[in-house]
């Protein structure tokens, strides 16, 4: 019992982000009913995907996800600095001068 105790407070803390990201902005989206968290900086963006994926949503998964880093944050996507995968990824971005 006592080993269940970590592991549920683990399971209600939700979406976190990555150190790099712990002063970001946050923004929760829900996107084809599906929820997302999108952590960004002036010049970095993690987004999280929540929930469980089937197999063969994948792909769809990941383009909503990469479709959400412009509309949320304002700015564009450097594509070849992105990593990560369906759940989560990270990448640079490039805003427009203020």
């Amino acid at each position: 019992m006592k080993a269940l105790i970590p592991l549920l407070i683990l399971c209600a803390c939700g979406a976190q982000p990555a150190p790099e990201f712990f002063n970001a902005k946050r923004v929760d989206v829900t996107r084809d009913g599906r929820q997302y968290t999108v952590f960004y900086t002036e010049k970095r963006v993690e987004v999280i995907r929540q929930g469980y994926a089937k197999r063969g949503e994948h792909d769809d998964i990941r383009a909503q996800m990469i479709a959400l880093i412009p509309e949320v944050t304002g700015c564009k996507l450097r594509e070849t600095s992105l990593t990560g995968d369906s759940g989560e990824m990270r990448g640079s971005i490039r805003c427009p001068k203020s």
